[in-house]
């Protein structure tokens, strides 16, 4: 069952779903959905650098991307055809009854903007901000504000809790992340890793 705004705000009251900052509920709390804004950092791929990425080899992902932080009042310029990593600005904690879904907003559609390559699911037990997966489809850049609207969560009720949640317990490699992390994919078991 998919939560409505009014059980969006229920659990958000209880506590048990936590979105922080939720600075103006009434805008960003939709029918079925929370708009999520995008954080001042991104993550640039560094594509003269290396030949290639290899997840064998753990060098490459350390050497692969540069953070960029963006000054207050001005915009990150995503170019034509190019893929960054950026963050939410909003922390959230998922409870163990619910997975949450990433999103693009529609109106960042119609301009070539996408937010997530395969990453869509956060599961449940995760804490952190969301790490986005930006695109620009299209043939102009545009400009990215830090602060706007950029993506909305749905969150689905499961039929029970998960027994595993996403978590410390499991391992998991980017509980508590903050700001938009690049791939750890190393540590995956086909690449030599425990996971």
């Amino acid at each position: 069952m998919m939560l409505s705004d009014a059980d969006i705000l229920r659990r958000l009251e209880e506590g048990d779903l936590v979105i922080d900052p939720l600075d103006d509920p009434d805008l960003q709390v939709q029918p079925a959905s929370v708009d999520f804004r995008l954080g001042d950092e991104f993550l640039e791929f560094d594509n003269g650098n290396i030949s290639c990425i290899d997840p064998n080899n753990e060098r490459d992902m350390e050497e692969y991307v540069t953070k960029k932080t963006v000054p207050q009042d001005e915009s990150y310029i995503l170019h034509a055809g190019e893929f960054v990593l950026g963050t939410t600005k909003e922390r959230l904690e998922v409870p163990n009854d619910l997975i949450a879904h990433v999103n693009g907003r529609s109106s960042l559609g119609r301009i070539a903007i996408v937010v997530h390559a395969t990453a869509g699911v956060v599961d449940p037990g995760y804490k952190g901000q969301i790490t986005l997966e930006l695109s620009n489809l299209g043939t102009t850049p545009v400009a990215l504000t830090p602060d706007m609207r950029i993506a909305q969560l749905t969150f689905t009720q499961l039929k029970s809790p998960a027994e595993r949640p996403y978590g410390e317990e499991r391992g998991s490699k980017y509980q508590e992340q903050k700001g938009p992390q690049a791939t750890r994919i190393q540590g995956d078991r086909e690449f030599g890793g425990e996971q």
